[in-house]
């Protein structure tokens, strides 16, 4: 591999995630005003959105920036994280996340993919 390739957040991708939280946290607030009795469940409904779509605009600048690159010996990403390719002991998909898990146990996110079964694809292949 001559040039190391990025994988970079999708818009679309965080866009996505965050609309399927929305959606959980309506609901799960809905239900627990249900089950504490309180006669207006449906105000749990935009306290749920409400709460995810403030989250998703606060951190969307730190997000959406967070570049990982992968070289022939490393995987680099945010924070100077690194990871050697040849500590790497699993790669998994989560929702539009790759989990990384290296061989001591750490485990690291590349998050908001637009294609997580390429980018899983891609590492994989890289893998010594």
């Amino acid at each position: 591999m001559a040039d190391p390739v990025t994988f970079a957040p999708d818009k679309w991708a965080y866009i996505r995630t965050n609309a399927w939280l929305a959606a959980l946290g309506m609901a799960g607030a809905m239900i627990v005003l249900w089950l504490i009795g309180n006669p207006y469940v449906w105000t749990g409904a935009p306290a749920g959105l409400a709460a995810i779509g403030i989250r998703a605009w606060y951190l969307a600048s730190e997000e959406l920036v967070a570049n990982w690159q992968l070289s022939d010996t490393a995987l680099t990403g945010p924070g100077r994280r690194s990871v050697a390719l040849n500590q790497i002991t699993a790669v998994n998909i989560m929702g539009s996340f790759v989990q990384i898990v290296t061989n001591s146990g750490y485990k690291h996110l590349i998050k908001y993919q637009s294609d997580p079964a390429a980018t899983k694809a891609a590492i994989e292949r890289a893998i010594p």
